[in-house]
């Protein structure tokens, strides 16, 4: 069975190319909305980071009956322009939530530390709030709940839930990073950057559990020589996230 989070926050467009997008209400509604993370250390650091958005009810959606055919998944088509960007973003942030959803379920969370218990909790809302925002913020224009296999992950074991925690988690970063340069809108470029601050505040979250009291939250394999951050391409995020989502996923009509 899967769990899918629902989440109604509806807005239109200024702009005629993307009807169903209005940032004056999404932008209104990063500045109202009050932060998720409360308490101290690295609750302190996600805090000035945190980009809240209301939650909502899990929505439990079924699967069929083994001894029925399997449909073929035609997969989802993320579009082109902006619209297809803001998709693909989606897309990566309903990786990530379906992800932290499980991480909650898992042996590893039920036994944690009081302060990992809280970390994770954190991190599971944020995302979940991401996810609804692009899905609200597309509209009819927002690709379908992919399918997603967390097979290769044991989330009894706080190395595994970890290990893949740092993965998607550089993986959102490097992924914002690369796309940033193609939005045309600036608006959606102004909300991206605040989304991708948050990734990486969770993303060094996640190194400094790993391997505390280090430098790995800002770490060779992520800052190159000059100061910046990593980047890739749309390909790149895509072929990695592949190994966890099983619907095929289109990306063809996105700038190169």
């Amino acid at each position: 069975m899967m769990t899918v989070c629902s989440f109604d926050f509806y807005i239109k467009s200024r702009n005629r190319n993307f009807n169903n997008l209005n940032t004056t209400k999404m932008k209104s509604e990063l500045i109202k909305s009050p932060g998720l993370v409360k308490n101290a250390n690295r609750r302190q650091f996600l805090k000035r980071g945190t980009l809240s958005v209301a939650a909502a009810g899990l929505l439990l959606v079924g699967c069929s009956d083994e001894d029925d055919p399997i449909p073929m998944n035609p997969g989802v088509n993320l579009g082109s322009g902006d619209t297809g960007i803001l998709n693909y973003a989606y897309a990566l942030e309903q990786l990530e939530a379906a992800f932290y959803a499980a991480v909650l379920e898992g042996g590893y969370f039920a036994n944690a530390s009081a302060e990992e218990k809280t970390i994770m909790g954190d991190l599971e809302k944020h995302e979940r709030a991401h996810r609804e925002f692009f899905k609200a913020a597309l509209g009819n224009s927002a690709i379908e709940n992919l399918e997603v296999n967390f097979g290769s992950i044991d989330f009894n074991s706080r190395n595994s839930v970890l290990a893949a925690a740092k993965t998607f988690e550089d993986l959102g970063v490097a992924a914002y990073n690369g796309a940033g340069q193609f939005l045309e809108n600036p608006d959606f470029l102004l909300i991206a950057g605040k989304i991708v601050s948050v990734e990486a505040r969770h993303a060094a979250a996640i190194r400094d559990l790993i391997n505390p009291g280090s430098d790995d939250f800002a770490g060779d394999d992520l800052i190159d020589s000059n100061g910046l951050e990593r980047t890739l391409t749309f390909s790149e995020v895509l072929t990695a996230a592949s190994s966890f989502v099983t619907t095929p996923i289109d990306f063809s009509q996105l700038p190169s």
